[in-house]
């Protein structure tokens, strides 16, 4: 039977102390580097960049789209609408042989 890479007493030894070296670092002791700050006329550039990788959708797959929702909307309010109406004759059914008996 193979055996799993990394399963040796040794490889789990050095995992394990791993583990403990991390384990007892508390979460506060390292120190966070500053942030950087930047002026507002570069953070300005950085969104205008950023804007520019913007890909908008042509009219036509808005349009698609559009349709595909409102036929989804259709479909599923005549789905819940049957759904509704037969438990509604479901229940009225058995409330009716409840009252008979």
């Amino acid at each position: 039977m193979a055996r799993k890479p990394g399963s040796n007493p040794q490889a789990m030894r050095n995992r394990a102390a791993r583990t403990a070296a991390v384990m007892a670092t508390p979460a506060g002791a390292a120190p966070a580097a500053p942030k950087k700050r930047t002026s507002p006329a570069q953070f300005f550039r950085e969104v205008r960049a950023e804007a520019r990788k913007i890909t908008w959708t042509s009219r036509k797959e808005t349009w698609i789209t559009s349709v595909m929702v409102a036929i989804m909307v259709t479909v599923a309010a005549l789905f819940f609408w049957g759904v509704d109406t037969a438990l509604t004759v479901l229940l009225s059914l058995v409330l009716r042989l409840a009252n008979a008996g």
